[in-house]
C-alpha cells in the first residue's frame, strides 16, 4: 500500500458522495456527516446498485475519517468503485492517475529486485577452507605419544599401590543406594499427589448447576438475551449474559446461591436456593411484560399490503406505547460512534421505514413507568458483515 492508494481511496470517497447525492438528499451534503437512517438509506442504494452490502462499523471506519491511514479490503474498494461508475478498483485508479505515479511505481519495484538479490546472496552457504582441515589432523599425530606414555605412567602406578576398599562394602552400597533411590521417589510422589489435591481443590469440590428458562405463559423457552447477577456474601456480584434460547451454567462449592434474573421482555426475577438439597437441573420460568413485547412487535413487523395505510397504523400503535417523554438510545457496534440519542418521533420513523435492515433490529433493555408507557428503549441494528 502507498500514499497514493489513501489518495485514490479519498477520490473514490467523493465519488461515491456524487453518485448518491444524484438521487438523494440526505442530511448534510459531506458524507462524513451522514448517520442513522442516512446510512440505511445509502445501504439500500449501494445494494440496489452494485449488489453488495458495507456494515456501519466499516462506514464510520472509512467515511467518518478523512483522510483515512489504512485502506479498506480489495472486495469494498471494488464495490464502492463499482457503485461509483467502474468496473473495479483497478480501473477506477487507472482513469485517476496522478503525475509521475507510473514513475514511482517502477523505482519501488527496482528497490524489491535488490532487496531479494541481497536475500539471495545471504543464503549461499559458507564451506570450511580444506588447509585449515590439514594442519588440523597434522598436529594429533605429535600428541598422541605424549599422551599414551602418560596413560602408561598412570597404569604402572595405580598397579603398585594397595587396594584399600573391602568386598563386603561393595556389596553394601548397592542395597542402601536403592533404597534410597524409591524411598525419595515416594515420598515426591505423594508430595506432589498433596500439592494436586490442595490447587485444584475448588475443581474437585465444586458441582454444576443448571438452569434454563421458559416463557410463563406460553411454556416455551425464552428467545431472548437473559442476564444474571449472582450475589456472593462479602464479594461484588458477578453477571453473566446468556444467549437467547440457552441454559445456564454455574459451578460453586458454597451451600446458597441468590440470583438477579432480567430480560428486555420479561419482568425481573430474584432466585435464592439451598443449594444442599436442590436438584442439579431446573426450569425457571419468566413472566412477559406484554408492553415491551407489543412495542417489539410493533418495532420489526414487516409493512404489507398498502404500505401508506399500514405505515401510519405502525405509527399509531407505537404512538400508544410510547412516553412523549422517552429516551431513547441506538447502539453501534464500533468504537468511532457508540451510541446515539433518538426521541419518540425519530425512533418511530426509522422502525416504520421499510427498509432490510430492520430484520437485525434487537432490544438491549426497555424500561416503563407506572401507567405502563414505555419509558426507555435501548436497541442495536446489527449487521452480518465480519469485519477484520
Amino acid at each position: 500500500m502507498t500514499d497514493l492508494d489513501l489518495l485514490h481511496f479519498e477520490q473514490l470517497k467523493k465519488d461515491v458522495q456524487a453518485e448518491y447525492l444524484k438521487e438523494h438528499t440526505p442530511s448534510f451534503h459531506d458524507i462524513s456527516k451522514w448517520k442513522g437512517i442516512d446510512i440505511i438509506y445509502f445501504q439500500e442504494d449501494l445494494r440496489k446498485k452494485a449488489k453488495g452490502n458495507i456494515s456501519e462499523k466499516s462506514f464510520y471506519t472509512y467515511f467518518k475519517n478523512s483522510p483515512v491511514t489504512k485502506l479498506p479490503r480489495i472486495d469494498m474498494l471494488n464495490l464502492l468503485s463499482n457503485y461509483a461508475g467502474y468496473e473495479s478498483w483497478y480501473e477506477f485508479k487507472k482513469e485517476h492517475l496522478f503525475s509521475g505515479e507510473l514513475l514511482l511505481e517502477n523505482q519501488e519495484l527496482d528497490e524489491e529486485d535488490e532487496e531479494e538479490l541481497e536475500k539471495t546472496l545471504q543464503s549461499i552457504p559458507v564451506t570450511e577452507n580444506k588447509d585449515d582441515e590439514n594442519k588440523k589432523t597434522q598436529i594429533i599425530p605429535s600428541e598422541k605419544p605424549v599422551l599414551q606414555k602418560t596413560d602408561t605412567d598412570n597404569q604402572i602406578n595405580k598397579q603398585t599401590s594397595p587396594s584399600s576398599t573391602p568386598s563386603e562394602e561393595l556389596i553394601i552400597n548397592p542395597t542402601k543406594s536403592a533404597f534410597q533411590k524409591y524411598g525419595w521417589v515416594g515420598i515426591t510422589s505423594f508430595l506432589v499427589i498433596m500439592l494436586g489435591v490442595l490447587g485444584f481443590k475448588d475443581e474437585i469440590f465444586q458441582k454444576t448447576y443448571t438452569y434454563c428458562f421458559a416463557d410463563a405463559d406460553r411454556n416455551l423457552q425464552v428467545q431472548s438475551t437473559i442476564e444474571i447477577k449472582v450475589f456472593k456474601l462479602n464479594e461484588s456480584p458477578l453477571f453473566y449474559r446468556i444467549k437467547p434460547g440457552e441454559c445456564f451454567y454455574y459451578q460453586t462449592k458454597d451451600k446458597n446461591l441468590r440470583m438477579q434474573i432480567s430480560s428486555p421482555f420479561y419482568e425481573n426475577l430474584e432466585v435464592s436456593r439451598n443449594l444442599e438439597n436442590a436438584p442439579e437441573k431446573e426450569t425457571i420460568e419468566l413472566k412477559p411484560d406484554d408492553y415491551k413485547m407489543a412495542v417489539y412487535y410493533f418495532s420489526t413487523k414487516d409493512v404489507t399490503g398498502k404500505p401508506s395505510e399500514q405505515i401510519s397504523t405502525k405509527r399509531k400503535q407505537l404512538e400508544s406505547l410510547i412516553s412523549n417523554e422517552a429516551v431513547i438510545y441506538q447502539v453501534y457496534d464500533n468504537a468511532i460512534y457508540g451510541v446515539e440519542t433518538l426521541n419518540k418521533q425519530k425512533y418511530i420513523t426509522l422502525v416504520t421505514t421499510p427498509t432490510t435492515s430492520l430484520k437485525n433490529l434487537s432490544v438491549i433493555e426497555m424500561k416503563k413507568d407506572k401507567k405502563g408507557k414505555i419509558v426507555l428503549i435501548k436497541f442495536k441494528i446489527s449487521t452480518n458483515e465480519n469485519d477484520k
